[in-house]
């Protein structure tokens, strides 16, 4: 047997990996084809031949004729758990009506051609349910199909036993020798396909057989957990029940070897202690072929009386010792030398001086009715706990995690912004608790999202109303020598463009405009703060490239929000038409000289206001003419989107510009902002537009 050990594992081994390899390359077709009717009865003849093909297969193993191959049953389960339904059923009913007439007529395995047979039509079945009910239509992981294989050889192995009791030693003996490698390379075999099907259906990258805790729905979780604890039960239930099967064979035994004993001695007594009187008067043909005794000289050491072969076999110093040692005391088990292929369950009795009586059972005997319950209650155990774990595995299902899959599908559409929607789930009272608790959070938080949304409101309303009184409103002067107009359209947040403008002396005008990052009520402040600042500084010099470092210094002091601005600065002689100007980070001014097109001028930039404290800003001189005109904007009007998101550009700009020409500030500025919103469309105005348009006139003149 040891010789035939490594070989059957060998072979077994290779008839799995080919039973694999056959599914996988299957498997690759049917992925390729439709899953049309046909199809799926094509397949269920394809697997129903190789059940067949697989019933012939031997491997013997032992002096018995075993065909341990003979797990064709195999094959139902992987056409109806990786193909369809149809398939497993099919296939199923081929292989077993085979199996069931290769017996009769052919005598292969006719021994247990009704318990495989009716084994591989269930295997079918099976699958089918479990589709249905337990995997709904998904294919198992690995761990169930390992689990679903050994299931199923179980009750192939309780199959035979059931349908051999006239022959139960034989089909015993069977399932001993050939239960642990069939149920082994089944459940083996069905998980490989598990996981070749997997990855065939998925690819193999981030490929591991179990996930995270974190990543193991509780579902899976669950079906683990009740796994390993009712294993665990099972196991010490089995072993118990065990002991005390065998503990009872023994005192049963032990019963009838007292018996026999007495039955023997009264007859020698009987006889005036006549050695040749032994068994006079005693059915010494005893029915029970397990059973002897045997009246031993220990001073001589032979054998003087024996029912189980020849009187004068001298006995060894070892078995006399055994035999005296253990006199009149409880039953012990060894092996005899005159018995030396058998291990005995012994009492042994003093008779007189030298004389013992000892009674023998075999050991096999008494534990046979023990090991068959055993098999027996393992097996059925596997069947009855495979049954409650499916069915404790789909109660679970239907009543906790179903149930849990709609809350979490109502969360996450409340999660994603649907606050109007609610969670009613009412399937029990836990449940039904849940749904309320959720709800009624919702409905607070529904309140304070609204409360948060007026108090929004009421900032950007009164960040607004900042920005707005900031802003000059009165464009008319007292004066000939120039035109100005501006305007500020703003978006739905308040942003922080702004402009200005204002005289440093009677001949001396700043022209600013700027943009502040950010939005609402900070962008708003730090509005405020850059406007007072350019303002102050322009009071002390003329010089539009030093009166911004000068800001810059001043807004990056306390700047911990890491705001900044861009500006653009022009501060003009009136009676010269000289402009300086000077620009941190701003959109190019746009530029008309008198007789001549609107043009984009490319001024020299520094960096944003408040990026850096002590950054150098470059300025630059224009020299206006009288009707020369210069338009500065924002980023609000060239990145103004229309519904294809294309934006209004600067090119669309000056362009729009050319045709205004002849038209005042005031015209030119809100045609540009028709325009734009034109151009927009229904598409939302993410940022503030302001624009601010001045033309030189030449020498004052006060008006009459």
């Amino acid at each position: 047997m040891m010789n035939e050990l490594p070989m059957m594992l060998l072979k077994m081994s290779g008839i799995t990996l080919l039973y694999i390899g056959v599914t996988a390359l299957l498997f690759v077709f049917w992925q390729k084809k439709g899953k049309n009717t046909r199809l799926k009865l094509l397949f269920g003849l394809i697997f129903g031949a190789l059940a067949v093909a697989h019933n012939h297969l031997r491997i013997d193993y032992t002096l018995m004729v075993a065909n341990v191959a003979d797990v064709g049953l195999i094959w139902p389960l992987a056409a109806g758990l990786f193909f369809s339904p149809l398939s497993g059923i099919v296939s199923g009913l081929i292989g077993g009506a085979e199996r069931i007439l290769a017996g009769e007529w052919l005598d292969n395995g006719d021994f247990t051609r009704y318990a495989c047979g009716f084994s591989m039509f269930l295997a079918g079945l099976l699958t089918a349910a479990l589709w249905r009910w337990v995997y709904h239509g998904k294919k198992p992981t690995a761990v169930h199909a390992l689990m679903v294989g050994a299931v199923m050889q179980v009750f192939h192995m309780y199959a035979i036993l059931v349908t051999n009791r006239s022959d139960l030693m034989i089909a015993y003996e069977y399932v001993r020798v050939c239960s642990i490698p069939m149920i082994s390379f089944s459940a083996v075999g069905l998980a490989g396909c598990s996981l070749a099907v997997h990855r065939l259906s998925h690819g193999f990258q981030g490929f591991r057989i179990f996930d995270a805790r974190e990543r193991t729905p509780l579902f899976v979780q669950f079906q683990r957990q009740l796994l390993v604890v009712i294993v665990l039960l099972f196991s010490v239930s089995l072993l118990v029940g065990y002991n005390v099967q065998v503990r009872i064979a023994i005192d049963n035994a032990k019963v009838y070897m007292q018996i026999r004993k007495l039955d023997l001695l009264d007859a020698y007594n009987k006889n005036g202690n006549d050695i040749a009187a032994f068994g006079t008067g005693v059915d010494v043909a005893v029915q029970d072929s397990n059973y002897a005794s045997v009246l031993v000289d220990t001073e001589k050491r032979i054998i003087l009386w024996n029912e189980i072969g020849e009187e004068g076999t001298a006995l060894l110093e070892e078995d006399v010792r055994l035999i005296v040692d253990n006199a009149d005391k409880d039953v012990f088990f060894t092996t005899f030398s005159f018995l030396p292929y058998m291990e005995t369950m012994n009492l042994t009795t003093r008779v007189d001086d030298h004389y013992y009586l000892l009674t023998l059972y075999a050991a096999s005997a008494v534990r046979y009715g023990g090991d068959i319950q055993m098999h027996e209650t393992i097996f059925s155990s596997i069947l009855i706990f495979c049954i409650l774990y499916m069915l404790i595995s789909i109660m679970v299902e239907n009543m906790v995690v179903r149930n849990l899959s709609e809350v979490n599908r109502s969360l996450n559409r409340i999660a994603g912004g649907q606050l109007e929607d609610s969670v009613n789930v009412r399937a029990s009272l836990e449940f039904s608790e849940l749904s309320d608790d959720i709800n009624q959070t919702v409905g607070v938080l529904r309140g304070y999202i609204d409360e948060a949304g007026r108090r929004m409101e009421k900032d950007l309303k009164l960040a607004a109303d900042i920005q707005d009184a900031a802003l000059p409103k009165n464009f008319t002067f007292n004066r000939g020598d120039f035109e100005i107009f501006a305007l500020m359209d703003p978006a739905k947040e308040v942003g922080g463009d702004f402009y200005d403008f204002f005289f440093i002396d009677q001949n001396t005008l700043a022209l600013v405009i700027a943009d502040v990052s950010g939005k609402s009520i900070p962008a708003a402040m730090f509005m405020m703060r850059s406007k007072t600042a350019i303002k102050n500084f322009a009071r002390s010099g003329h010089d539009p490239a030093k009166l911004l470092e000068h800001v810059n210094t001043a807004l990056c002091e306390g700047n911990d929000a890491d705001m900044f601005v861009t500006v653009w600065l022009g501060i003009i002689d009136l009676s010269t038409g000289c402009m300086r100007c000077a620009n941190a980070g701003h959109e190019y001014p746009i530029l008309r000289r008198i007789g001549h097109d609107y043009e984009l001028i490319k001024d020299k930039h520094s960096l944003a206001l408040a990026v850096m404290d002590g950054i150098p800003i470059s300025g630059y001189e224009l020299q206006l003419d009288p009707g020369d005109r210069i338009f500065v904007y924002t980023d609000g009007v060239p990145e103004a989107i229309n519904e294809k998101e294309e934006p209004y550009g600067v090119k669309r700009l000056v362009e729009k510009l050319n045709t205004l020409k002849n038209a005042s500030e005031e015209e030119t500025l809100k045609s540009v902002l028709e325009d734009t919103e034109a151009f927009s469309g229904t598409a939302e105005q993410f940022d503030d537009i302001t624009m601010l348009g001045f033309t030189y006139k030449g020498k004052a003149e006060e008006k009459s």
